[in-house]
């Protein structure tokens, strides 16, 4: 029996804010930075957002286990009804690094494989983005709470492709190449997938490697604001596996009746 209301999401959002708070405390002055096994950067803000999310999410749903990129050893895997959480605490640990403010809080709640619930929070943009399955999706900034939806490509047009900052391989650039005509903006963290959740961009290819947490609240938001995040299979990005943390590359696309085969091609 799913959990999600609205009262949900908004304590998710409020648990998103706060690790927000949490790591612009440590942004604000100098801070060390570590390198974890995978070469990986990890900083102060990194842990310090993880405890404090892992924290409220035991108050908020105690027995709903959370698998965070920070602990992962810690997590014994979904409860009985398939649930858990999946958390990234300082999405674009690099953005971070360099300061541009591309960063996020992400926290997604999967059920049975598929990412049901989601907030992507930007603390320096002051940005949320939050989606959830029956809620819809929606944007809020300064203008306030927003129902968000992706684009219609009009044919002709040239495709808005977002991309990373700090990532970027052969095979995307050939994969753009043969997907013709397009304006390419660049983004860190999972501020790629909400752009093309508010209509901001038409497709984010990721053909590079991504973790279950960097997307799967993103994921949520793009789904419910009609979009697709699909494997290049032609299948929707799954998070049933825990055992493997790495993504298969990946599509993101905007307007459902959007031909897969267009991708496919390319």
């Amino acid at each position: 029996m799913s959990v999600i209301d609205q009262g949900l999401l908004d304590a998710v959002e409020r648990i998103a804010r706060d690790a927000g708070k949490a790591i612009m405390e440590i942004y604000g002055r100098e801070f060390s930075v570590e390198e974890k096994e995978d070469k990986s950067p990890l900083t102060e803000a990194d842990a310090a957002a993880h405890r404090l999310i892992l924290a409220s999410l035991q108050t908020l749903t105690p027995a709903i286990p959370v698998l965070s990129e920070e602990d992962t050893a810690a997590f014994a895997g979904a409860d009985e009804s398939g649930r858990y959480w999946l958390v990234d605490p300082l999405d674009g640990t690099k953005e971070f690094i360099k300061r541009n403010g591309e960063f996020t809080v992400n926290i997604a709640l999967i059920e049975n494989g598929q990412a049901v619930l989601g907030v992507v929070y930007a603390p320096v943009l002051d940005v949320a983005y939050l989606g959830a399955k029956g809620l819809g999706a929606f944007k809020i900034d300064e203008n306030g709470r927003q129902p968000i939806r992706v684009a219609e490509h009009a044919e002709g047009e040239p495709w808005r492709v977002v991309g990373s900052r700090s990532h970027a391989g052969a095979e995307t650039v050939a994969w753009l190449e043969k997907l013709g005509k397009h304006e390419l903006v660049s983004m860190g963290s999972s501020l790629k997938l909400c752009l093309v959740a508010e209509g901001v961009a038409d497709v984010y290819p990721r053909l590079g490697p991504t973790s279950l947490w960097d997307t799967a609240a993103a994921q949520a938001v793009v789904e419910q604001a009609g979009g697709a995040v699909i494997r290049l299979d032609g299948e929707p990005l799954g998070y049933g596996n825990t055992r493997e943390v790495l993504n298969p590359f990946f599509i993101v696309h905007g307007a459902s009746d959007m031909a897969w085969g267009r991708f496919n091609r390319a």
